[in-house]
């Protein structure tokens, strides 16, 4: 007997449809040479530190560093029956053979290696290493078993990462926690991609707007607007420092002649993108389907498993292996028949697909190749609407990639009048190339530039004058922040330090979406729209962690290492004892540094009610204490009746900010706060938010309101 072990239920009955496998029993299928079995995702998991020592369970800062030389595993409660069912298939007299069927991916590796370790079985393994869940890739697959040995570097490199983090996390979490009297959850990606949401709050907080006025003049058949031609930033060439310049310039031209002075007209061509891999994947999800990162990768995982519709998609390639070229012909004449005008217009040479290194690179796949449609034909009709999207969005990138380049003509044209000038831009589209793929709501539209030659002479109807104000950095999305992670380390400025951080970034395409989902769900980050926004909690810890801790630089490289270990090229022992190294210091600077700040105190599961006082301000109502709690600022004397309630989130939905101790001191002693997103006033019992630009209020409530 060959006992199989899948990662999950669905998979195991694919598999064992393929192989012809139809009893169905507790917790496996069998068949006469083969019995299926599955995992329910980690059926093993590292022990606690109270599990391997029971001193541990009271956490004392005397106890820190835990630096177990060994970490022990563990079955997890949960699920110990089907690990019952699936440690006596493998030890079973009958099996002979092991094939390890779990997820093709790091994770997958650890989840096969630590049951099989824990069961003590000792059975040779095979590896089953698929890119797609359809019967054929599964039969390929199983035509093509490894020995479980070539994917050791794999296992060591996710026993390394799961050890890692459980050494980082759980001293650093225990040290801080004990330090500041406050739940605090620190980790080894989750923290410095928490620094990356806090340094761009940091730079929303410090921004300080600034106004400017631009001008645009009509010529009669054409408009133009102004900018200064000795300006070399394309973004400020157009701004006008003050009203009274703009104004002169306005009534210097106006009713005046006006010259044609040059037609500037360039030829520009934009390849087509590359095929998805994940990130990019959950990006353009975010951006163009307003799906989150953890959205993306269920939707895709339920187009991989279920529908058989997409290759894995947990994957960090963006490109396909050169022995493709049949399968990928075959898919593209199997989509379904809505693309049929699409596929219709990717050209062919001698009635074959274009063979090009933006698409085909073996050196550029890794564990396996972009994310593109299977061999199999989908049915659209038995997706529901999010995975129907998703997969839309893959085809369209599919598709893409064949098609030739998208070519414009860029024209501008310059007029002057009393010296001054004026910019009009146009773009006439030569060959629409790739962009005939795009979704139609974002197929590009031309902008015709005016029909005139060097030399025209008009007059200046007419002169608009628009103020305006320079904007604050954008809050980090899904898709910027899963950027963000990807790309850690690139803006280092020393260049050799830069250079070797090529190839690292904060987790892996697999795991991003549950960071930034972890950094939610233990109170650090709150999600608003799109928009990610890091809590009084979460810039509160990166103010008081070290840099090592915070830095996406330092995390990058022990991603770049990790992977180093799954390929040979590094040993696990240099890895681990950074770890360790780490862990130690990190433990020594909570119990050595300042007491830079206070935390709200908790209690594990509950949160106190009890707030904590506002110095330096007093109720505007009563004359008494103004407290903070989790949602808002309120007065000490609530019991005895006063209202006072200065909701946090009171203006998110209007664009507003979030009230912050800051906000109200300069509230309750000013009045009035002007910041980068327009005022908030406070006048006759009424707090008021109002836009930069606009003259009047767009939220109003009372300070005794009393609804949330």
């Amino acid at each position: 007997m060959i006992v199989v072990v899948a990662e999950k239920p669905s998979v195991a009955r694919d598999i064992a449809r393929v192989l012809g496998c139809k009893k169905s029993v507790e917790g496996y299928i069998a068949g006469d040479k083969y019995t299926i079995t599955w995992a329910l995702g980690h059926l093993v998991t590292l022990c606690e530190p109270q599990e391997i020592d029971e001193r541990y369970k009271k956490w004392r800062m005397e106890d820190l560093p835990i630096l177990p030389e060994t970490i022990p595993t563990k079955v997890i409660s949960k699920t110990r029956s089907q690990y019952a069912v699936v440690k006596k298939l493998l030890n079973d007299k009958a099996t002979e053979r092991v094939i390890c069927a779990t997820d093709a991916g790091r994770e997958g590796e650890l989840i096969f290696r630590l049951i099989y370790e824990k069961t003590g079985c000792k059975k040779p393994v095979d590896r089953l290493w698929i890119s797609s869940m359809t019967d054929a890739a599964i039969r390929e697959g199983f035509d093509n078993l490894q020995p479980n040995s070539a994917y050791q570097g794999l296992y060591q490199s996710a026993l390394c990462r799961s050890q890692a983090d459980w050494l980082v996390g759980m001293n650093a979490s225990r040290a801080y926690t004990l330090r500041y009297d406050a739940l605090l959850s620190i980790g080894r990606v989750q923290t410095p991609t928490l620094a990356v949401l806090v340094k761009r709050a940091d730079e929303i907080e410090a921004f300080v707007p600034e106004s400017y006025f631009t001008l645009t003049a009509d010529f009669g058949e054409y408009s133009g607007q102004w900018f200064d031609p000795a300006c070399k930033e394309d973004n400020k060439k157009h701004r006008i420092p003050n009203e009274e310049t703009a104004k002169g310039i306005a009534q210097g031209v106006r009713k005046k002649q006006a010259t044609v002075q040059d037609i500037l007209t360039e030829k520009k061509r934009e390849v087509p993108p590359l095929l998805y891999d994940l990130t990019s994947l959950q990006r353009d999800a975010n951006r163009l389907l307003n799906f989150t990162a953890k959205k993306t990768l269920e939707v895709a995982q339920n187009l991989y498993e279920r529908h058989k519709a997409i290759t894995y998609p947990r994957t960090d390639s963006r490109y396909l292996p050169n022995d493709m070229v049949k399968v990928v012909e075959k898919t593209m004449g199997l989509l379904p028949p809505r693309y049929d005008d699409l596929v219709t217009g990717v050209p062919r040479t001698g009635g074959k697909l274009a063979f090009t290194k933006r698409i085909y690179d073996d050196s550029k796949v890794s564990d396996h190749h972009a994310i593109i449609p299977t061999s199999q034909k989908a049915n659209m009709e038995r997706m529901h609407k999010d995975e129907n999207e998703l997969y839309d969005l893959i085809v369209r990138r599919f598709l893409a990639a064949f098609y030739p380049a998208h070519e414009f003509e860029q024209v501008k044209v310059i007029t002057v009048s009393e010296n001054q000038y004026f910019l009009t831009t146009g773009k006439t589209i030569l060959a629409i190339g790739w962009k005939a793929t795009d979704r139609p709501s974002k197929t590009e539209r031309e902008s015709l530039a005016p029909k005139v030659n060097v030399g025209d002479v008009s007059i200046v109807k007419s002169v608009k004058i628009k103020q305006d104000s320079t904007k604050p950095p954008s809050p980090h999305t899904d898709s910027s922040l899963l950027s963000a992670m990807e790309n850690a380390g690139r803006e280092v400025e020393e260049e050799e330090l830069r250079e070797s951080m090529k190839g690292s970034g904060l987790g892996t395409p697999a795991t991003r979406a549950a960071i930034i989902e972890r950094l939610i769900k233990v109170g650090y980050v709150q999600r608003r729209g799109k928009s990610l926004y890091p809590t009084d909690k979460g810039i509160k810890l990166i103010r008081i962690v070290p840099d090592d801790i915070a830095s996406p630089v330092l995390t990058g490289k022990w991603e770049k290492a990790l992977s180093e270990i799954a390929q040979g090229k590094r040993e696990t022992e240099r890895f681990m004892q950074g770890i360790r190294s780490l862990s130690t210091y990190l433990v020594t600077s909570a119990q050595t540094g300042e007491l830079k700040t206070t935390f709200e105190k908790e209690v594990r599961g509950k949160r106190t009610s009890k707030g904590k006082t506002v110095a330096g301000v007093k109720c505007p109502l009563c004359g008494g204490k103004v407290i903070e709690n989790q949602k808002a600022f309120g007065c000490e004397n609530w019991r005895t009746g006063c209202k006072l309630t200065f909701w946090k989130t009171g203006f998110e939905r209007s664009s507003g900010p979030k009230m912050t101790e800051k906000l109200l001191k300069i509230l309750l002693t000013k009045g009035e706060a002007v910041g980068s997103t327009g005022a908030v006033r406070l006048q006759d019992g009424m707090i008021s938010f109002t836009p930069l630009g606009k003259e009047s209020p767009v939220s109003k409530q009372s300070i005794e309101y009393h609804k949330k």
